[in-house]
């Protein structure tokens, strides 16, 4: 299984971006898409995760109402729109998977990775 993550940059304060991460190798068929970050020197955090059915989704409470997940089963990619950003949302950006329906926001619930996309927050 590979994730491959995009669409990171650099923004101001306020400003919005939007991630994708495209999973191939193999077809989930019943699944869990994860977003997680990681800014320097601090652990990697969860950030949100949607479930393949009925597209149930969970959220940080540091980016609830700021940040939407999305997925396109039929592609097998997880968006993450992020609006009102803010210097504290600086960080490299993962997707995960992992199979069932459990929205887990643990990172060791998640053994696929990508490569992590960095978003950096700046006036």
């Amino acid at each position: 299984v590979q994730l491959q993550a995009s669409g990171g940059g650099s923004v101001q304060p306020g400003g919005s971006l939007g991630l994708s991460c495209a999973a191939s190798g193999r077809n989930f068929g019943s699944s869990v898409m994860a977003w997680f970050r990681q800014a320097p020197g601090k652990d990697r955090d969860f950030v949100a995760a949607i479930r393949q059915s009925r597209g149930i989704t969970s959220y940080a409470d540091s980016v609830k109402g700021r940040f939407a997940i999305s997925r396109d089963n039929a592609k097998n990619t997880v968006y993450l729109q992020m609006n009102s950003l803010k210097p504290e949302d600086t960080a490299v950006y993962y997707c995960a998977a992992r199979e069932g329906s459990i929205l887990y926001q643990r990172v060791s619930e998640y053994p696929h990775w990508g490569q992590g996309t960095l978003v950096t927050v700046s006036s």
